[in-house]
């Protein structure tokens, strides 16, 4: 009975729960954002954007191999945040009971972390020119609504194929234009994982596919693989409270070390 009861036990627990997600995803994000914010400030200091022209780029890594590899390493590593981050929404749009409030937070938290953002990337309080992933969260998880509430009423699979599409061009441009992380792929991505939800494994390898230009974001869905459909911890706020924070102390951290008012690559 006791083995029976063990085997249950084990049964129930077996995979990852989606606050071990977001844990992983949080310290992918925390190390990428060590080696953009930290090592990114070195390799503007060294010179690394004046050496961007082949023949110039071999003499800079003879000198600066070491610190570029160590910025490399980071930033490797902190490729599989995004890709968990976008599994996650899609996660979340299927089982949250109010979609406007999901909505309204990444809105919320997308405005609270750009200051964070720009200070940490840019050295300056607000430019436009790029913006932190809440939006580009925001608008894939407003553009996987559409198409659900467009969609969702056609009896027509072929027409209801068309207007995902469309729907998701549409969206793409928006996080294009609005110059957020990942941009348009960032939300198309979102769109495939979304479209492929209801089977596992093609949503997995389609994942797989759409990050297949980044070297290691692919290896974000290994985790996923395991995902066991259950919460876990309540990190809800832990994860929207974490972005801006953290980006403000890596700020802050550069400031102190004497190196706050350089721009990262």
């Amino acid at each position: 009975m006791e083995q029976q009861a063990v085997a249950k036990d084990e049964k129930k627990f077996r995979g990852i729960s989606g606050s071990t997600l977001k844990i992983i995803a949080l310290v992918s994000m925390l190390i990428d954002h060590i080696g953009a914010i930290i090592y990114g400030r070195y390799l503007t200091l060294a010179g690394y954007m004046d050496a961007l022209e082949p023949e110039d780029m071999e003499v800079w890594l003879e000198a600066n191999g070491d610190l570029y590899l160590k910025y490399a390493i980071l930033r490797w590593i902190g490729r599989i945040a995004f890709p968990i981050f976008c599994f996650l929404l899609v996660e979340g749009f299927d089982r949250t009971r109010d979609l406007k409030k999901y909505q309204l937070r990444l809105i919320v938290f997308a405005v609270l972390s750009e200051i964070p953002y720009d200070l940490a990337h840019s050295a300056t309080v607000l430019e436009f020119d790029r913006q932190n992933v809440f939006f580009t969260l925001a608008i894939g998880l407003f553009t996987i609504t559409v198409i659900e509430r467009f969609t969702k009423p056609m009896t027509s699979k072929f027409l209801a194929y068309l207007t995902t599409i469309a729907i998701a061009i549409v969206g793409a441009y928006v996080g294009r234009m609005s110059g957020c992380d990942y941009g348009a792929i960032g939300v198309l991505c979102i769109v495939v994982l979304y479209y492929f939800r209801k089977n596992r494994n093609m949503q997995i390898i389609t994942g797989v596919l759409c990050f297949l230009w980044e070297l290691t974001a692919p290896f974000a869905f290994i985790p996923c693989a395991f995902y066991n459909g259950k919460r876990g911890l309540n990190l809800k706020y832990v994860f929207y409270a974490f972005y801006p924070l953290h980006l403000l102390l890596l700020y802050l951290i550069a400031v102190l070390m004497g190196i706050g008012n350089v721009v990262a690559v």
